[in-house]
């Protein structure tokens, strides 16, 4: 059985808690809720802060590809996970820090993205690895005063 749902969960929340593990002052409220700062776009309410941009200072997943091999014995799945993140620097220092800010934020994700092992297994009955590729970083943009970038990992899992 195909579980996309269950890849996406399950790399989300490898994610999570490698960016807490790496930065625990790393945190976004959502629903006046205290958490992690990473978030998933489609698992919040429409219209969120988080439908169309990053929230300032967390990093957003979007789900945005999906193929399926069926060639070989198991189909593989291919999910394209998107994360997109912004800030607008510090108020102590008026957001002229805009570009450490998104620095730091690129060395989280480069570290909760590449270190080993990049895969973990999901803790089911369907039990499965899932597996990554390295962050593929596009060119940060200013957008107003705020800077923003966009990643893009690969994410794989056998269906069984």
């Amino acid at each position: 059985m195909l579980n996309v749902q269950l890849a996406k969960d399950t790399f989300y929340t490898a994610f999570q808690a490698r960016i807490a593990a790496g930065n625990p002052a790393r945190t976004v409220v959502v629903r006046e809720l205290l958490r992690p700062g990473v978030v998933v776009a489609e698992n919040e309410l429409p219209g969120a802060a988080v439908d169309g941009i990053a929230p300032a200072d967390a990093f957003c997943l979007r789900w945005t590809g999906l193929t399926v091999d069926t060639h070989a014995a198991l189909p593989l799945l291919t999910l394209t996970c998107e994360i997109r993140y912004a800030t607008d620097g510090t108020t102590s220092f008026a957001g002229m820090d805009r570009g450490r800010a998104l620095a730091q934020m690129d060395a989280e994700l480069a570290t909760a993205i590449s270190s080993a092992p990049q895969s973990v297994s999901t803790q089911t009955a369907a039990s499965t690895n899932v597996f990554w590729s390295d962050a593929a970083f596009q060119p940060a943009v200013m957008r107003n005063e705020r800077m923003e970038r966009v990643t893009e990992v690969e994410v794989f899992s056998y269906g069984q």
